[in-house]
């Protein structure tokens, strides 16, 4: 493939352009809007909620709707219109929660809700209140998530500092629920995510190209680092995992770009777009 075919860059945010620090370092930044000066549209795509994405899309100046939620929750932050929602229906919200609050995961889960982008949970764990700061939000404690009803979920996510424990749900739910029911991932070895069958970044990725753009998947370039960028990695023309993305994650790549702290973005944008 030329250089030149890619029109679309999509980009992850955690691990991918934003690594400890939380924030966009300035050689990442540089490269992003080389990228833009060539005619290159740069999109974000990400699993955080839409309100905490916002400040990374600004940052890189995208005019692009914004992929929140694996995808699925897309809004373009200048007009405010959301182009796609695809929440969890509310009785396998009800399956999740029921499953969560068994014995030993009750005592060793942080469960959180997303409606409405907003947080919603249990209780104030010392991982939701890391989780909250990294994110910049403020969650609503409920007690019980089952008051939330009729509400639909946007997003359920389960963190837990036992990875292996996260890994095990994981693996045990993927048995019980088929890709038809629901979308589930990691995007953090700490986190468990759940979002509607066809919400993930891959289905974003073309919407955001194909129905918005007018692109084919040839033109588009992505870039991420964990499970829940395995879709748009295979989606895209190019699809670039960061350094220290899992192997399984790697394999599904084009390239594999040097790692967030080491300004992989920039590498990518180097290799494929300049």
């Amino acid at each position: 493939m030329a250089q030149t075919d890619i029109q679309l860059l999509l980009l992850d945010i955690d691990g991918t352009i934003a690594g400890q620090s939380n924030t966009i370092r300035e050689p990442v930044l540089k490269a992003i809007q080389a990228a833009q000066a060539k005619g290159v549209q740069v999109g974000i795509a990400t699993g955080r909620m839409y309100q905490s994405a916002l400040r990374f899309y600004e940052a890189v100046g995208s005019v692009l709707p914004l992929a929140a939620y694996q995808g699925a929750w897309i809004q373009d932050p200048r007009t405010s219109t959301v182009h796609h929602h695809l929440p969890v229906s509310c009785a396998i919200a009800g399956q999740l929660l029921d499953h969560f609050e068994e014995p030993p995961l009750r005592d060793a889960l942080s469960v959180h809700f997303y409606i409405n982008d907003q947080l919603y949970v249990r209780e104030l764990t010392p991982e939701t209140r890391l989780y909250a700061e990294r994110s910049q939000i403020t969650p609503v404690v409920v007690g019980d998530l089952r008051t939330v009803f009729p509400q639909q979920p946007t997003k359920i996510l389960a963190l837990s500092k036992d990875t292996e424990m996260i890994g095990t749900l994981l693996g045990g739910l993927q048995q019980r629920y088929t890709p038809a029911e629901l979308y589930l991932t990691s995007s953090v070895a700490s986190f468990f995510e759940a979002t509607h069958p066809t919400a993930n970044k891959g289905t974003a990725a073309a919407f955001i190209a194909e129905k918005l753009l007018g692109l084919s998947a040839e033109q588009v370039m992505t870039v991420g680092d964990n499970f829940n960028d395995v879709e748009m990695l295979q989606y895209a023309g190019i699809g670039v995992a960061m350094g220290d993305a899992p192997e399984a994650v790697k394999a599904c790549a084009d390239w594999v770009a040097p790692s967030v702290e080491a300004d992989g973005v920039v590498a990518a944008i180097e290799e494929f777009i300049l």
